[in-house]
């Protein structure tokens, strides 16, 4: 294995690259037909770290404008493999998204989690991040009560 992983942004047509992932990178398997999705949509960006040819950690945002409001930076998820984690991985993933957050003319970029996520609490405020007190709400679309 290589010492440490390459961190970038992926450009549109590098849909390809997200043949080979960790088990543990994203919550899910990727689907091929919500990837090209993702990939066809300029606001949608992913970061990754890539080691020996290998996707180990991910953090995927959106850029977005309101009526009112300059374009912001809506961080979703970051994850990275369990066996590197602690390693500034995440700092590095995290990095890249805000500088092209920055890139794009947002004024600021936003992102959750879990109360008791301590680690992640720790890194967003190493960046900077300011915690602010909210409750999310997550409404079901699916028909299901």
């Amino acid at each position: 294995m290589s010492a440490a992983p390459q961190v970038r942004l992926l450009g549109r047509d590098e849909i390809a690259v997200l043949e080979r992932v960790a088990a543990d990178v994203f919550d899910q398997p990727i689907d091929p037909r919500w990837a090209g999705e993702f990939f066809a949509d300029p606001r949608h960006h992913l970061a990754v770290a890539v080691l020996d040819g290998e996707i180990v950690g991910m953090a995927s945002a959106l850029h977005y404008v309101h009526p009112d409001k300059p374009p912001t930076l809506w961080i979703n998820e970051v994850g990275v493999t369990a066996a590197l984690r602690r390693r500034g991985i995440a700092r590095q993933l995290m990095d890249a998204l805000l500088v092209h957050g920055r890139a794009l003319g947002c004024s600021e970029a936003w992102v959750a989690t879990e109360f008791d996520n301590t680690a992640a609490r720790g890194l967003y405020a190493a960046l900077g991040g300011q915690e602010a007190p909210m409750l999310a709400v997550a409404l079901p679309l699916d028909g299901a009560d």
